[in-house]
C-alpha cells in the first residue's frame, strides 16, 4: 500500500506536529470509500492526519489528536486543524470551536466539526461548510471540487529523526559516478601491490557475503549474487574466498579484493577458528581453502603459502555487524570479537565496522535510506557498537545491502561506495604507516648521505614490509 501524499508534503505536515512521522492506515481506493472501511482501519488510533484528493489537484484535510470512534457525538480537541496545500506550502486553519472539533459518525469518514467531511455518507465525496468551528474559504481549500479521487488517513507516530543529519552525504547521481571513478582509478601507494585486500569478519548471518554481492551489483548495474548468502543458523560460507570486483561484465578487476570468511559463532569449535584467522591476516591461507573449525590449517598442508608477500596479506579488516542484533549479542561472541580485534591491533592492521540491515532496524531508514544520518536510533546503535567493540564512531559505517531488490538504487549505491572509499583510505593508512616506520629505521641506520626511501621505490623497504614482523602499529581503539 503506497502513500499518495508526497514526502515533501508529509514533512510539511510533520513540521507542525514536532518530531514525528506518518504511517498510512487507510486508503479508500484499497479499503473502500465507506464509513465502515474507514472505521475498521482507523478507530482507536491517534493522533491522525486525514487527507483528501480531488481531480482539480487539491490536497486537503485535517489533523486531530483524538481517536476516532462511532459514538455519534462531538469530541474536544484544542489542537485540531484543517489544512490545504498551495504547491508544497501548507496552509493551516486552526479549530475555532475546540468543543466541537471532531464528530464521530459511523457512516462517514473523517468528520471535522461541521466544516469538512471526507467520504461523506460512505461515498467518494467531501462535504464542506466553512465557518462551522473552522474558518477557511472553499475555493482556497479544495477549489469547490468535492468529488474525491482518493482519501487517506495516517497515524502520527513519534520519530527518531534528528533535525539535522549528523554526517554529511550528497545524494546525487553525480556523486555516485564520482565515487565509482575514484574506486576505479585507485592505486595502492606501494608499487608491489596492485589490489588492496580487505578481510570481512562477522557473526553468522551478519551480511558479509551480501556486502560483496551488493558492491558487485553496483558495478554490474543490476543485483547479482555471486557469493553464497542467505539466512541460516550456521555459516553458509565454508571456504576462504577472495572476491575481485569487476568494473562491469567484461570490465577490468577493480583495485580491491574483498576476502570472505566463515562466520563467527559463540561456541568453541564452531565458526571461524582464530588460528585460521592468523593465517589469513599474514597471507598464508590459499583461496578456496575449506574451513575446519576443529583443526586449523597446518603449515605443511597443500596450498599453504610459506613465504607470503605484501600483496598476499590483509591490508584492512572490516567487522560486519547486524544492526538488529547488537543489543542481543551473546557474551561469548563479543569476547571472540574482542580477541580478534586485539590480535589485529598487534599486527598494525587498520579496522572498520560495517553496520548492516539498518533498514530493518529503523522504520525511518526503511522509509527512505537518505534518513540514515537523520536517525537518532541508528546513531544510538552506532554508539553502542563503538562502546562494545572498542572502535571510534568515525570507524563505523552503516550500509544497506541488496536483499530483495532486482535493480540497483542510487542512494543504496552511494552508501556502499562510500564504505569502499573508506576502506581504501584505511589501506593507504596501513601502507603509510609501514613506510614511515621503515623511513625511521633507515634514518637511524643509514649514513648521513642516504636519502629518505619510499614504499613505492625501494626494494629493501618492500622486503622489510613483506616480513611478518614489519608492522606494530596499534589500530583503532
Amino acid at each position: 500500500m503506497n502513500a499518495k501524499l508526497t514526502k515533501s508534503r508529509q514533512r510539511a505536515i510533520c513540521s507542525e506536529l514536532g518530531r514525528v512521522r506518518l504511517q498510512l492506515l487507510y486508503k479508500a481506493s484499497v479499503h473502500g470509500f465507506t464509513g465502515a472501511a474507514f472505521h475498521q482501519q482507523c478507530d482507536h488510533r491517534s493522533p491522525t492526519v486525514s487527507v483528501g484528493y480531488n481531480n482539480s489537484g487539491f490536497v486537503f484535510g485535517g489533523y486531530t489528536k483524538q481517536p476516532f470512534n462511532q459514538s455519534g457525538g462531538f469530541v474536544n480537541d484544542d489542537k485540531a486543524f484543517l489544512f490545504t496545500f498551495t504547491g508544497e506550502q501548507l496552509l493551516k486553519y486552526p479549530v475555532t470551536g475546540p468543543g466541537n472539533a471532531v464528530k464521530m459518525i459511523g457512516n462517514s469518514g473523517p468528520y471535522f466539526g461541521e466544516a469538512l467531511v471526507l467520504v461523506h455518507g460512505s461515498k467518494p465525496v467531501a462535504y464542506s461548510s466553512p465557518g462551522n468551528y473552522y474558518n477557511f474559504t472553499a475555493a482556497e481549500m479544495h477549489g469547490n471540487d468535492l468529488n474525491l479521487t482518493e482519501c487517506e488517513v495516517y497515524q502520527v507516530e513519534e520519530s527518531s529523526e534528528l533535525e539535522r543529519p549528523w554526517r554529511t552525504i550528497v545524494w546525487e547521481s553525480e556523486k555516485r559516478a564520482g565515487l565509482i571513478e575514484s574506486i576505479k582509478s585507485y592505486k595502492p601507494t606501494v608499487s608491489s601491490v596492485t589490489q588492496a585486500r580487505v578481510l570481512l569478519i562477522g557473526p553468522v548471518g551478519a551480511g558479509k557475503s551480501s556486502f560483496f554481492n551488493s558492491v558487485n551489483s553496483v558495478f554490474r548495474g543490476h543485483v547479482t549474487s555471486q557469493a553464497i548468502s542467505g539466512s541460516s543458523s550456521t555459516s553458509l560460507t565454508t571456504q576462504f574466498r577472495s572476491y575481485s570486483v569487476k568494473a562491469g561484465r567484461e570490465g577490468k578487476p577493480l583495485p580491491i579484493i574483498l576476502c570472505d570468511t566463515m562466520g563467527l559463532e559463540e561456541s568453541k569449535g564452531a565458526g571461524l577458528d582464530i588460528d585460521d584467522l592468523n593465517s589469513i591476516l599474514k597471507g598464508h591461507l590459499p583461496d578456496c581453502y575449506q574451513f575446519n573449525p576443529s583443526a586449523p590449517l597446518h603449515p605443511e598442508a597443500h596450498g599453504y603459502h610459506k613465504s607470503p608477500r605484501l600483496k598476499d596479506k590483509i591490508h584492512c579488516v572490516v567487522y560486519v555487524i547486524d544492526s538488529c542484533k547488537i543489543s542481543i549479542m551473546p557474551t561469548g561472541l563479543e569476547e571472540k570479537l574482542d580477541a580478534i580485534r586485539r590480535k589485529v591491533n598487534l599486527m598494525g592492521i587498520p579496522q572498520l565496522v560495517l553496520l548492516t540491515k539498518v533498514d530493518e532496524a529503523c522504520p525511518l531508514v526503511k522509509e527512505d535510506v537518505r534518513n540514515i544520518y537523520k536517525s537518532g536510533y541508528i546513531k544510538e546503535m552506532m554508539q553502542e557498537v563503538s562502546s562494545r567493540l572498542g572502535v571510534p564512531l568515525s570507524c563505523i559505517i552503516p550500509v544497506k545491502n541488496y536483499s530483495e531488490e532486482l535493480e540497483v538504487d542510487t542512494d543504496c549505491d552511494i552508501l556502499l561506495l562510500s564504505a569502499i572509499i573508506q576502506m581504501l583510505r584505511f589501506v593507504d593508512n596501513y601502507f603509510d604507516e609501514l613506510s614511515d616506520r621503515m623511513s625511521n629505521m633507515q634514518t637511524k641506520e643509514a649514513c648521513p648521505a642516504s636519502r629518505p626511501m619510499t614504499a613505492g621505490t625501494d626494494p629493501n623497504l618492500l622486503t622489510w614490509m613483506m616480513s611478518d614482523g614489519a608492522s606494530g602499529r596499534t589500530g583503532p581503539q
